[in-house]
């Protein structure tokens, strides 16, 4: 049994040639959808990575290279950037990819209906210049805007307009929900939605194949202790993630290995700013507590974190100050400290806001996204009891869960961030910026936080070319969501991916997991 523990993975692949192999793995959620412009999660693009490619797409340590574009450079002084396509690249279909293709999924990916028009609020126009060169040219210089774009996957224009599947639709679906058509190294062949999908490797594929994959098939499966199981049994190769309970007995089976590794995903709690009242429990329509800043603060402090790293991650992860990790570009070292556990210093604020009688309210939680989810709200709900608030806990699946945030439907809730640029902007941008359709900022801002000094200064630190000065600003905005307790982050999730001893493999820190880099020995 060997046990790894790195960053990024360890089991890089070797040139050897290998006898292909059929290869099997699960995970607790399905894809949502097989749509990579309608919804913007992990478990969705990260599945999609290894059928749609973008412009740029990440290497096994996380650094940027060409993918459909072969290079990229600035344009004027910050005017924006353009892109050099790679030429003889066609769609699983056979469809030759070009710049109309680009510019039709740069305007499906930023539209309303779109679950990534966040990504694209920097950029004021794309043109295309040619057949093989694409211009985007941004609102003001973005140095970042290449690398923020590594996850957004091109379609092809006829194959999506044939099939009346021009604009994303999270809701009710279209034909891309459950078909696919990229120019990546695999293809869907088959898509049972929560029984399996089935890759199998394009052939036509432009780049040079790392893997001796014959057929992929991917088995969502919601127990652990069944994921487990059949990881055991053989049924499946790997499963991901491994039930932190169980890393110990996998750890004595010799045809078993655990990876482990820190994920660049920080889990928080989550407020509702904006309503006036409260949406559940007794206290339904009584004045919402949480717009307080004195009662957020109160829940930092009634939050053992410690104690959940300890117990319930049996100390596979790290606590978390930020809505970043100390490893993310941008992380503020000014800020680093997190609120002091202190349950009587949390009783204090409550009575200081008028609540030291307590009050009840409604927590929203997934049970099958983030690591033990379900167990950490379940902790959560333990320790704000000892404060005199008491916590109804929703849990659900996340396919039921992001339709209930996107609708208000909480007071209170628990999210998981991962920054696709692997910078500090990221989740201001995403997270904390006021919503705003038309700037397509705050996608992700459910509780509808507003601060117009963060407002003020996300350009300036999305334009900053010199690195002290961005730092600066980073510091101050980092300052002010902890002085206002816009959210309360918990800790930095770990990565625990189980194999047969036989598969070689790479765990990047985004969790995102790559049929093109699997070697089945």
């Amino acid at each position: 049994m060997i046990l790894r523990n790195s960053a990024i993975g360890l089991a890089m692949l070797t040139a050897t040639s290998v006898q292909a192999a059929d290869f099997k793995w699960a995970s607790t959620t399905d894809p949502q959808t097989m749509d990579p412009h309608a919804v913007n999660s992990a478990p969705v693009l990260g599945f999609l990575n290894n059928v749609y490619e973008g412009l740029v797409r990440r290497d096994k340590d996380m650094s940027v290279q060409p993918a459909l574009a072969v290079s990229w450079e600035p344009i004027g002084e910050g005017d924006g950037w353009r892109f050099n396509l790679r030429e003889g690249v066609t769609f699983h279909d056979g469809s030759t990819f070009d710049a109309q293709d680009v510019l039709f999924s740069y305007q499906r990916a930023s539209g309303e209906a779109a679950d990534t028009r966040s990504w694209f609020a920097p950029v004021s126009e794309v043109i295309v210049v040619d057949d093989y060169t694409v211009d985007f040219m941004m609102t003001a210089p973005n140095p970042l805007f290449p690398s923020s774009i590594a996850n957004w996957m091109i379609m092809d224009q006829g194959w999506t307009e044939a099939n009346d599947a021009a604009v994303p639709d999270k809701e009710t679906g279209n034909y891309a929900t459950v078909n696919a058509n990229g120019t990546g190294a695999f293809r869907v062949t088959a898509r049972e939605p929560g029984l399996k999908t089935v890759l199998e490797p394009f052939e036509g594929w432009w780049g040079e194949a790392e893997h001796n994959i014959t057929r992929a098939e991917f088995n969502p499966i919601q127990n652990p202790a069944t994921a487990v199981a059949a990881l055991l049994s053989g049924d499946v190769d790997m499963i991901n993630p491994v039930p932190i309970q169980d890393v110990a007995r996998l750890q004595e089976d010799a045809d078993v290995e655990v990876i482990q590794g820190i994920e660049a995903r920080v889990i928080m709690l989550g407020f509702d700013h904006e309503a006036e009242t409260l949406k559940y429990t007794d206290d339904a329509g009584k004045p919402n507590p949480f717009r307080d800043p004195r009662v957020r603060k109160a829940v930092a402090q009634a939050v053992n974190v410690d104690a959940i790293l300890a117990t319930i991650m049996r100390g596979n992860a790290e606590a978390a100050s930020q809505l970043v990790s100390p490893a993310m570009s941008g992380y503020s070292e000014a800020n680093a400290e997190r609120p002091a556990f202190d349950v009587e210093a949390a009783k204090a604020l409550l009575a200081e806001a008028g609540y030291a009688d307590g009050f009840s309210f409604g927590l929203k939680c997934p049970n099958d996204r983030y690591l033990n989810d379900e167990a950490v709200c379940q902790a959560v709900v333990s320790m704000l009891a000892q404060i005199g608030i008491t916590a109804e806990l929703d849990a659900m699946p996340v396919r039921n869960y992001w339709p209930e945030l996107r609708e208000d439907n909480y007071d209170m809730y628990l999210l998981g961030w991962s920054p696709g640029t692997f910078d500090a902007e990221h989740p201001v941008r995403f997270l904390v910026a006021t919503p705003n359709e038309e700037k397509k900022l705050g996608s992700w801002n459910f509780g509808g936080f507003s601060n117009a000094r963060v407002d003020e200064l996300l350009p300036a630190i999305q334009s900053e070319l010199d690195q002290a000065k961005r730092q600066a600003m980073l510091d101050e905005v980092t300052q002010i969501i902890q002085d206002e307790q816009v959210y309360v982050p918990m800790y930095v999730q770990p990565l625990v991916w189980g194999t047969r001893s036989n598969i070689e493999l790479t765990q990047r820190p985004d969790n995102f997991f790559l049929l093109r880099w699997v070697t089945v020995n």
